[in-house]
């Protein structure tokens, strides 16, 4: 499809959108303005986005779900305030929220921005003609703000690592993101973890995970000392740091000075009664005590008050990884465990409750065990690494030419899919495909996920 020039990406549909149950309701019922014939008398006070003020305009009509998304972390920046007002200090909050206004607030959303229309990094406009999508299609909208490592990991975007195993299975975002957990809560959430998890691994796996399971390494471990990202992620990347600045004219942008591809597993930074775990994988976080420099000096004041590696929860499953290869892969291997050697002197201290001294020994009176399942480097594995038991497995379940740049006949893709193919023949999408398998105009940018600062 050829790019949609921006009149068209606000174009209205009327035939389309006269089928959408909000066709019975006025345009001005949302978007002010006057109903009568002349034009400038009919747009004084128009709003361009009514659910900036979503509790008066889409709140008449859903009352359930809007008073819990003005609270959401999607509306408020409250992940980002929690973890900045941490590092800094009461008198460096209105700076930081100068900040905040200049680079962060155009991320996040209103009811909107995922069930009417697009982010810019997609190509801005509406998603179809104004008809309004209950379930947002990942590629035009999730994966659209959550780009550079969400997208990145769950599509198999890193060079040489496989896409997530759900991924493979067809599944969207919004199958194990829930619109309970999207929409949140009546109450604020202070973090992207304050809150117990609502679909996880023992959702979908509940009689493969712990004792019982007849899994000789899931009833070792139990449920308690490991997160199943543990065994279960891969490579992922790693953001050093982040500094925000704007142009002579005040234009924002960022700049990530260094980043790296890496699995470590540390000590868990955020252990409760809902994520018990004692290891965990763990991330950088793109943040050092210089990214705010721009908007005044030693804004973060307090920086070694919070880990700068934290607790992750990769989206680049696999049902084998190389640290299930055997049981030494983990154990005695201090090469997949945050070690103070992998720390830089100026982050010891923020992440002395991540680090892991040394790597956990092989217990007494075990012996070492391979799997005979051997990970190979992605490149050249036959299958395992990728979850499956043959290398014709190692193909993602759609055929993945078309996803990693070349042609593929048009049979192999879905009509209107998340591969951009226009076949009619291919394989029906599941029930809900609107969420899913909408294409978007443009390839999206890397963009900076929720937990940017570590949120």
């Amino acid at each position: 499809m050829a790019p949609l020039e921006p009149w068209q990406r606000v174009w209205i549909d009327a035939t389309t959108y006269s089928a959408d149950t909000h066709s019975n309701i006025n345009c001005t019922a949302c978007h002010g303005g006057q109903a009568v014939e002349d034009m400038d008398t009919a747009h004084t006070g128009l709003v361009a986005s009514p659910a900036t003020d979503a509790v008066a305009t889409c709140g008449k009509c859903h009352p359930d779900n809007t008073p819990a998304n003005m609270n959401s972390l999607h509306s408020t920046l409250r992940g980002y305030d929690t973890v900045l007002y941490e590092r800094s200090a009461p008198e460096n909050h209105a700076a930081l929220e100068t900040m905040q206004q200049n680079h962060c607030n155009s991320c996040h959303t209103t009811c909107g921005d995922c069930h009417v229309s697009q982010p810019n990094s997609v190509g801005g406009g509406l998603l179809k003609g104004h008809t309004f999508v209950q379930t947002p299609p990942m590629s035009q909208t999730c994966t659209a703000c959550h780009g550079s490592r969400v997208k990145n990991e769950y599509f198999g975007l890193n060079e040489n690592i496989p896409s997530d195993v759900h991924f493979r299975a067809r599944m969207a975002c919004a199958d194990c993101h829930t619109g309970d957990e999207i929409h949140g809560t009546t109450v604020a959430a202070d973090h992207r973890y304050d809150r117990m998890q609502g679909l996880g691994c023992e959702s979908c796996h509940e009689d493969q995970i712990g004792v019982g399971s007849g899994i000789e390494q899931h009833e070792i471990h139990g449920t308690e000392l490991l997160s199943c990202q543990t065994c279960h992620s891969t490579t992922y990347t790693n953001c050093v740091n982040c500094h925000v600045e704007q142009t002579d004219d005040q234009q924002p942008f960022y700049t990530i000075e260094e980043h790296s591809l890496d699995f470590l597993i540390g000590r868990n930074p955020l252990q409760n009664t809902d994520r018990p775990y004692r290891y965990v994988p763990v991330r950088h976080v793109p943040v050092d005590v210089n990214s705010f420099s721009f908007y005044g000096d030693n804004l973060l004041v307090n920086f070694n008050r919070r880990p700068t590696w934290a607790y992750a929860t990769p989206h680049n499953i696999q049902r084998v990884t190389p640290q299930t290869e055997s049981c030494t892969a983990c154990h005695g291997n201090n090469d997949v465990f945050l070690t103070a050697d992998k720390v830089s002197p100026a982050e010891q201290a923020a992440n002395a409750s991540v680090i892991v001294e040394v790597a956990p020994p092989l217990p007494e009176g075990y012996e070492n065990r391979v799997t005979g399942q051997e990970a190979a480097p992605a490149a050249e594995s036959g299958g395992d690494f990728w979850g499956g038991d043959s290398a014709a497995e190692a193909t993602p379940a759609v055929s993945g030419d078309s996803f990693w740049g070349s042609e593929a006949p048009a049979a192999t893709l879905p009509a209107d899919s998340f591969w951009g193919g226009d076949a009619t023949d291919a394989t029906p999408t599941p029930a809900g495909d609107d969420r899913f398998w909408s294409a978007p105009d443009a390839e999206p940018t890397e963009s900076s996920d929720d937990a940017f600062w570590g949120s």
